[in-house]
């Protein structure tokens, strides 16, 4: 639930880290395929591109055996070689707050993207499921948090949306990205949503939420993903993730329940490492970025 279709977030990571694999674009670029070279390609295929390097899901009507005969009739020449040494990405979080900018010329209206590092999804899965439901109760429906207050009651925002994960949950491991993305009027200052957003956040960090809060949230994740893995790519898809993950595929079928049973206690605590001194702050600007186009910072 992110305004703009997530764009330009994906702007976000070179803003929040400072390392090449945590920073660049996770898209590529057109440039970065120009320079390379067939010998690049095809080093970086015999490195990565084998057997032990990979996960092979089936899903679908079928016995075992026949799902093993297909597999060796198709991928049974494919030669042994060994999985490469998986590098560390890790980085400290930033000391202070980070500040970027992006002009957008086709964009109608000023925005802000809010970037926060999340718990390791691999040895804090509690962690990360409460930066999960935190996102639900901040945006997720017109009686959320930051939707009552940003949107409707002052209101600062025309769209506000919450997401754990840079490109969705489970999709990297460890440094992840919580975004709180908004657009606001020109009238209104990048500053004075920051300083609305502080301030629920420190109330969620204050008095955790109570149970028929976090029930509507987690309700509607179970459901979502008792949907999605109703459908054979989805469910595939799903399987493939969390094997990759945490070499456990079945974690897949316990997510729903482990979600429902994540405390409002858990999600003050999740809010309450949203600090306004280690997070990263994008700004976006409409056309040409004119300063006569937003209020004044405050």
């Amino acid at each position: 639930n992110r305004p703009y279709g997530g764009f330009p977030w994906i702007l976000l990571p070179p803003v929040l880290y400072s390392t090449f694999p945590n920073a660049h674009n996770g898209y590529g670029g057109f440039e970065d395929l120009e320079q390379a070279t067939l010998d690049d390609c095809a080093a970086f295929f015999d490195t990565y591109y084998s057997p032990a390097n990979a996960v092979l899901t089936v899903a679908g009507d079928f016995t075992v055996e026949e799902a093993r005969e297909l597999i060796e009739k198709h991928f049974g020449d494919v030669p042994h070689r060994p999985a490469p040494e998986r590098p560390s990405f890790a980085e400290p979080a930033p000391e202070g707050e980070l500040r970027g900018e992006h002009v957008d010329p086709h964009a109608p209206l000023p925005a802000v993207g809010v970037g926060y590092r999340m718990p390791d999804p691999i040895n804090d899965l509690d962690g990360y499921l409460a930066n999960l439901v935190l996102a639900g109760v901040l945006t997720d429906g017109d009686g959320s948090r930051l939707q009552q207050r940003l949107v409707h009651r002052e209101p600062l925002v025309v769209d506000i949306g919450a997401g754990a994960g840079l490109f969705g949950p489970f999709e990297a491991r460890d440094p992840d990205t919580f975004t709180i993305t908004a657009i606001h009027p020109h009238e209104v200052s990048t500053d004075q949503v920051l300083a609305a957003l502080d301030e629920e956040l420190e109330k969620l960090a204050a008095t955790p939420p109570e149970d028929q809060e976090i029930k509507k949230v987690t309700a509607r994740w179970a459901a979502s993903l008792h949907s999605e893995h109703d459908k054979l790519v989805s469910r595939t898809l799903a399987l493939g993730s969390f094997e990759l993950l945490y070499g456990d595929a079945s974690l897949v079928y316990r997510l729903a329940e482990k979600i429902s049973a994540i405390t409002g206690e858990a999600v003050s605590a999740a809010a309450k490492a949203l600090r306004p001194d280690s997070r990263a702050v994008l700004v976006v600007r409409p056309g040409s970025g004119s300063s006569d186009q937003e209020g004044t910072e405050q």
